[in-house]
């Protein structure tokens, strides 16, 4: 079967619209080991190098979306937030962050953040309609441009508490790039009550099989740095862990039987929710 992505690679070829189909991009290979059509020829062969290392990486991809809904729906259930602001937000798939949260409150705010062109392209197309969702284009890595974004301040009112999402973005950051010093930043931006869900893939309970990942992505120009329990713990400084604390994604309020769920060195992947006090 061909690819969606395939056909957009030859629309943009030429390198139209900052789209770079020959180069591997972290959110399409996501959406590919997520079993998604959005990506290009690259982003499918650093994925397949990825998953020689580490055969499980698609079911690790598939516990991390499933560990977000759940996320998602704590906040709205039982925090009363109805503003989100989601980094890296990665290609449109099935139960995203707004059609998640609108089960509950119909009324929720969403604004995706992605730096990929593709991302946006698709989040502006299937969003154009929702006056209450929004994507923009954004970088963890510049917080302040994503918080006095004008398409954020149009849906966020940070006078309010705010639930800020970085799933599976912070291991793409490098510790040169401080990403705890970019994650204090967002929290000095939001109102006390606001939470912080994170999750990171980790080499701590299967390393050589992750770091497989790791040295097939860098391979491909794609950064990726994986953290212990401890280091993904500090990304919550000043925030209040959220029983059941850090847990790998798949453990995290789990909705299945321990007997049905993959491994820990299948998934090799925290999450955590932390709240603003």
């Amino acid at each position: 079967m061909a690819h969606a992505g395939d056909e957009v690679a030859r629309l943009y070829e030429a390198g139209g619209e900052g789209i770079r189909a020959g180069e591997a991009h972290s959110a399409r290979m996501y959406d590919y080991l997520l079993g998604g059509h959005d990506n290009f020829a690259a982003d499918r062969e650093a994925a397949d190098a990825a998953v020689a290392a580490f055969p499980t990486l698609g079911t690790a991809a598939r516990e991390n979306r499933a560990f977000l809904g759940r996320a998602v729906r704590h906040v709205v259930e039982e925090t009363g937030i109805r503003q989100f602001l989601d980094i890296g937000s990665g290609l449109p798939t099935a139960q995203n962050v707004h059609q998640v949260a609108r089960r509950h409150v119909p009324d929720a705010r969403v604004v995706y953040v992605d730096n990929d062109p593709l991302v946006l392209a698709h989040g502006h197309a299937l969003l154009a309609a929702d006056a209450r969702t929004t994507v923009i284009r954004g970088d963890i890595r510049d917080p302040r441009a994503i918080v006095e974004h004008a398409g954020t301040r149009e849906l966020i009112d940070f006078r309010e508490p705010v639930a800020l999402l970085a799933v599976a973005v912070l291991h793409f950051v490098s510790d040169e790039e401080d990403p705890r010093g970019l994650v204090a930043r967002l929290r000095e931006a939001v109102a006390p009550g606001s939470v912080l869900v994170l999750s990171h893939s980790t080499a701590e309970i299967s390393p050589e099989t992750a770091l497989g990942v790791q040295t097939a992505y860098r391979a491909q120009g794609v950064p990726l740095t994986l953290r212990d329990r401890a280091a993904f713990t500090g990304f919550f400084e000043g925030f209040e862990l959220v029983e059941p604390g850090v847990q790998v994604v798949s453990d995290w309020r789990a909705t299945v039987p321990e007997s049905e769920r993959p491994s820990h060195a299948e998934v090799s992947w925290y999450g955590g929710i932390g709240r603003l006090p």
